[in-house]
């Protein structure tokens, strides 16, 4: 199958709603954050400059999946690094490649910008091994869970 990676443009920015809306009931754990989603949020994280956010299409231009990425920065990293937020591939696509050229795409940008590394947090409960092993065949290291405390 043919998937393309692309940039969301602003008039994606329903479709990238959508696809986080989707993750987010995946996971579970994170339902609660749909409240935070709209498209006013979306364009104003695009809008720091630090946060981009790739959508996987078929060449038919069916959406497939998308990818979210923050730089940031640390001296335990060197310096900059990417953050990937977020990644959803739509269930019927997985195992089609679309994942894995999306994290080909920002390896290559991440190497271009002179990054010395990517995270990503990932589930570790038994239901989500098969992420895990996606991130590992990809050359990602199992480093511990993260922990978060929620401000209101």
């Amino acid at each position: 199958m043919e998937i393309h990676i692309d940039t969301a443009k602003e008039e994606e920015f329903d479709l990238v709603v959508e696809l986080l809306k989707e993750l987010y009931l995946e996971l579970g754990e994170e339902a609660g954050s749909i409240v935070f989603l709209n498209t006013d949020l979306v364009k104003n994280l695009v809008s720091n400059g630090r946060t981009e956010i790739y959508i996987a299409k078929t060449a038919g231009q069916q959406p497939v999946g998308i990818l979210t990425l923050t730089e940031c920065q640390a001296i335990y990293a060197g310096g900059k690094y990417g953050l990937l937020d977020e990644m959803y591939i739509r269930p019927r696509f997985r195992s089609s490649g679309a994942g894995k050229k999306l994290i080909d795409e920002i390896t290559a940008l991440a190497k271009e910008r002179k990054w010395k590394r990517i995270d990503v947090t990932a589930p570790t409960e038994e239901r989500w091994k098969r992420t895990i092993k996606f991130y590992e065949s990809c050359g990602f290291i199992f480093t511990g869970p993260k922990l978060k405390i929620t401000l209101t």
